[in-house]
């Protein structure tokens, strides 16, 4: 079947990420970008870092334009409620329907919002969600409401938000179900080291502590926990995570199961000339031999270009084994991650000391390193995704943690 025009759902890096390489990779039909936000597409990291602490930055240096030369459309301001595969039409929220040859679903992932049994009453000001520029620069603005702040759940979000408002003068309370800060995503012993971060900065912590309910008249006033504790606050966070932005999918035939299912190459399951990429993705990485979907900026930029190549030429459509990569900056300390936690078991210290802010923890899986983290040790990170990358066997990675730790003239003898 012809491919002449390629329909883009989502405004987000994968979704211009995929507008990009549609050109690159030689396609010249049609090409249309449909996006729920009136913004350029843009980088989302930030949102919850430097862009909090600098009220005179405006969100211009964030955009990633798509440029005249790639003769894309964009439908900005405009969201996809269904799509029927066998017209083979995306259905806008106006009705309108747009006919396409290739589709690529690339819808992100939309933030968990507070359940309606903590609320008073719905649409309680001074409770703040962060996605979208418009979610960080509404927060922005209102950090100067009060003094208090209460963030609730302490993944990288909830910790990368609350370390900034603690550097902007708030008194910070991080509340989160988990016994540590981002315990799921990193293990005991480096959830131990963020923890005892946030306590040095002066953040105030509820760890296995549950929301009851969110208080407050015209606006909200404090967070009452289940143990009956009430907490003051000005203003709240909730950072509750995200869900693949599917819902418009639905009854539409895709396979969906905490995503867009799809195989290696980010064809979606049992839909000829649809692919996903990004957030809302979840597709077989045979590096790892398992169903991923992955939420992180460097994913939804490499996983479109495999996604396209597969679109335009599912005859030499290549497996997309890619090796996970985020970072975080907390107070001046630099996280960075590459590959996966194991679902059972905590990472292995291999370099470097906890209480010395500068380490490296691997993380082993049937004998071979499948993930690392480095701490404010940047040059340990490119290793570490080498290693990954080759499925080492874990000793790989103290070996060349060992090697690292020796002067530097007894490494060259």
């Amino acid at each position: 079947m012809a491919t002449d025009q390629v329909v883009i759902v989502g405004g987000s890096l994968a979704g211009a990420s995929a507008a990009r390489s549609l050109r690159r990779q030689g396609f010249s039909g049609e090409a249309l970008l449909i996006g729920q936000e009136i913004h350029p597409p843009y980088s989302r990291p930030a949102l919850s870092k430097q862009f909090l602490l600098d009220s005179g930055k405006g969100a211009d240096s964030l955009y990633q334009p798509l440029g005249d030369e790639l003769a894309v459309r964009a439908l900005a301001g405009r969201t996809a409620a269904g799509l029927d595969l066998r017209e083979r039409e995306v259905t806008l929220d106006d009705g309108e329907r747009i006919k396409f040859d290739g589709l690529v679903v690339a819808t992100g992932a939309a933030p968990r919002r507070p359940p309606r049994h903590w609320l008073a009453r719905a649409g309680l000001p001074g409770i703040h969600v962060r996605r979208t520029v418009d979610d960080a620069a509404a927060l922005r603005a209102e950090l100067a409401a009060g003094p208090r702040l209460v963030v609730i759940g302490a993944g990288f979000i909830g910790c990368e938000v609350a370390a900034a408002a603690r550097q902007l003068g708030l008194a910070v309370t991080l509340v989160d179900v988990a016994p540590l800060p981002l315990y799921q995503p990193l293990g005991l012993t480096a959830a131990a080291a963020v923890r005892d971060i946030h306590r040095e900065h002066g953040t105030q912590l509820r760890l296995g502590s549950a929301v009851k309910r969110l208080l407050g008249v015209r606006r909200v006033e404090a967070v009452q926990l289940v143990t009956g504790e009430v907490l003051p606050a000005d203003l709240v966070v909730a950072a509750l995570g995200v869900d693949p932005a599917t819902g418009w999918l639905r009854g539409s035939g895709l396979a969906l199961d905490g995503g867009v299912l799809c195989d290696a190459s980010c064809r979606a399951l049992g839909a000829p000339g649809v692919v996903a990429a990004g957030d809302v993705a979840r597709w077989h990485n045979p590096l790892f031999g398992e169903l991923m979907r992955v939420e992180h900026w460097s994913n939804a930029i490499a996983q479109a270009e495999t996604a396209v190549r597969a679109l335009l030429s599912p005859g030499t459509a290549q497996p997309y084994a890619h090796v996970p990569y985020f970072w975080s900056e907390q107070y001046g300390v630099r996280m960075q991650f590459v590959g996966k936690r194991p679902a059972a078991g905590d990472g292995r210290l291999v370099r470097g000391g906890v209480a010395e802010r500068s380490f490296v923890i691997g993380y082993e899986e049937r004998g071979r390193i499948v993930g690392g983290l480095a701490v404010n040790s940047p040059r340990d990170c490119r290793p570490l995704r080498d290693l990954v990358q080759r499925g080492a066997p874990f000793e790989s990675v103290v070996t060349a943690a060992a090697l690292r730790s020796r002067p530097a003239a007894e490494r060259e003898t």
